[in-house]
């Protein structure tokens, strides 16, 4: 049997070929699960030695909370805030706000009747009230990669979005291209314009033009990516991008979508860099050149953080940005002559 030290919820959903929404709606005795799926994941859970212990104090958990299970890196951050949580010998739980830029007050009512040991926030704001009732409770928390620039009360742990706009389009300007577009994310998100401002910057830096057409905020998703991705591929040969930076890695496959729709080669006749390096970019065709966010160390770090308030002012660090790294695959190229 398993050692139930080693289980994740992670491994238990892959191999229930459920979603982790669904295995935390088990684990919390939810009643929306079918009874095949319920038994489906008990087993697992039984199988592995994964044990609950109903008398666990609240205080040994820590709990992790996405707008949504479902996103295409959540997997990631879940496994980072694992490990150091194994290691502290403190349980996972998952909640889900659903509210991108902050949590909802009902959803803050149910916080604080769990209790929980930490709060780990994978959301783009939270408001100072909150923080106000979450520090006059003694729950520490801390942010991953919010879009908003936070007080220094609120710690948080993110990336070097900049560097990572700016190496991304380095790349390309290196292959040759001087026509480059930008499809970052929301408007609003703080992540989303340093991408933007790191991809400006390498564009000046190389005395090229940034042309305002050429530069789209989405949504970060794959329809972003078509949508924009279609207008900017719409343009005549000669005024078109040549290659196209995208936010993330979703709305990369959906310029590589729009691509194909209307003819076009990756990267014979577009080059195309995302950004995350999240599993996908390995398995579409051709492979996605992009930027490495170290989403699992992030989670990682501030775990940590998270999990040792007898560091003075933990809950007033700076913000936290680990770098990131440019991963060269089949995606880009140089431009093809005209």
């Amino acid at each position: 049997m398993t050692d139930s030290a080693r289980v994740t919820l992670a491994v238990i959903a892959e191999e229930a070929d459920v979603s982790l929404s669904t295995i935390s709606k088990v684990l919390n005795g939810r009643s929306d699960v079918s009874p095949a799926t319920r038994r489906r994941v008990e087993t697992l859970l039984e199988r592995h030695g994964y044990r609950r212990r109903k008398s666990a104090p609240a205080h040994r958990a820590i709990e992790l909370v996405f707008p949504e299970l479902e996103s295409a890196w959540s997997m990631e951050i879940i496994k980072g805030v694992e490990d150091v949580a194994r290691v502290r010998g403190m349980t996972v739980t998952l909640s889900q706000s659903g509210g991108r830029l902050a949590p909802p007050a009902e959803w803050l009512d149910g916080l604080l009747q769990r209790q929980p040991a930490a709060l780990v926030l994978v959301v783009s704001a939270v408001p100072e009230f909150y923080s106000e009732i979450l520090r006059a409770r003694s729950i520490p928390f801390i942010v991953i990669d919010p879009a908003g620039d936070p007080p220094a009360s609120v710690p948080s742990v993110g990336s070097a979005n900049w560097s990572g706009g700016l190496a991304a389009t380095r790349h390309l300007i290196k292959l040759g291209h001087t026509r480059i577009a930008a499809i970052t994310g929301p408007d609003d998100m703080r992540s989303a314009h340093a991408r933007l401002d790191g991809y400006r910057a390498a564009m000046l830096g190389a005395d090229l033009s940034v042309h305002p057409e050429w530069t789209r905020f989405g949504d970060f998703t794959q329809a972003a990516g078509v949508h924009h991705g279609s207008e900017l591929l719409a343009l005549p040969e000669g005024d078109r991008p040549t290659a196209i930076f995208a936010g993330n890695d979703l709305q990369a496959h959906g310029v590589m979508v729009a691509a194909r729709a209307i003819g076009l080669s990756v990267p014979h006749d577009l080059s195309v860099v995302g950004y995350d390096d999240i599993p996908m970019a390995e398995w579409v065709t051709p492979r996605l050149t992009t930027i490495h966010q170290p989403l699992r160390q992030m989670a990682q770090e501030a775990t940590r953080l998270v999990t040792e308030p007898q560091i003075p002012g933990y809950n007033a660090i700076p913000r936290l940005d680990l770098s990131t790294h440019l991963v060269i695959r089949e995606s880009t190229a140089p431009p093809r002559a005209e």
